[in-house]
């Protein structure tokens, strides 16, 4: 369920000077499959947009958002949090993030019904503190051979559901939307 933060009025995100607008997709994984859906919202903004110049990094790697003119950053959630490289680059970093248009996602409930049923705790703060466009979730991926003896233990100990219930479609509408939302508008003249 999306969650939407009150629009308030973003300083207009201009173009590099040559109608092109640069977007950071910015991710926190451990175990790959939050990396995944970034890498696939990233390759469907760039398909969207001849406009979009579009670079995906870790948030470890990503570095200062105002480099870009907009930022979608996204987190893995374990425990109902973000993973601390998220929440401490969305906090470095939040001047400039409240200065451009940004969408947070969140990747971390698997199996139907989504299991854990919450948002992310994070979520609603940092919407609000970063004066996000919007946040996702996502449904993401369980599998007991990426995780380490401690995670299989909470795993089994939770009784969480195995497999893969990442919903590509959805990813791929979400990233449209955000295409479309970043697309130049046209210029009315006086007269």
């Amino acid at each position: 369920m999306p969650t939407q933060a009150p629009r308030t009025p973003h300083p207009a995100h201009g173009t590099n000077g040559e109608g092109r607008s640069r977007v950071l997709v910015a991710v926190a994984s451990r175990h790959g499959a939050t990396a995944e859906i970034a890498e696939e919202l990233a390759r469907v903004l760039r398909a969207a947009s001849p406009t979009l110049v579009v670079q995906i990094l870790p948030v470890e790697r990503a570095g200062d958002p105002a480099d870009h003119d907009a930022v979608v950053l996204g987190s893995a959630v374990y425990a109902g949090r973000w993973l601390a490289p998220a929440r401490d680059y969305a906090a470095r970093h939040a001047a400039a993030l409240r200065g451009r248009p940004v969408w947070l996602f969140s990747s971390g409930p698997i199996g139907a019904p989504p299991f854990p049923p919450d948002d992310p705790h994070d979520a609603a703060p940092l919407l609000r503190s970063l004066t996000a466009r919007e946040h996702r979730v996502f449904p993401g991926r369980l599998d007991p051979a990426r995780l380490g003896l401690a995670e299989r233990a909470v795993v089994t100990a939770m009784r969480a559901p195995v497999g893969d219930s990442r919903d590509w479609p959805a990813v791929r509408a979400w990233a449209e939307q955000i295409a479309a939302e970043l697309a130049p508008r046209p210029v009315r003249g006086n007269g």
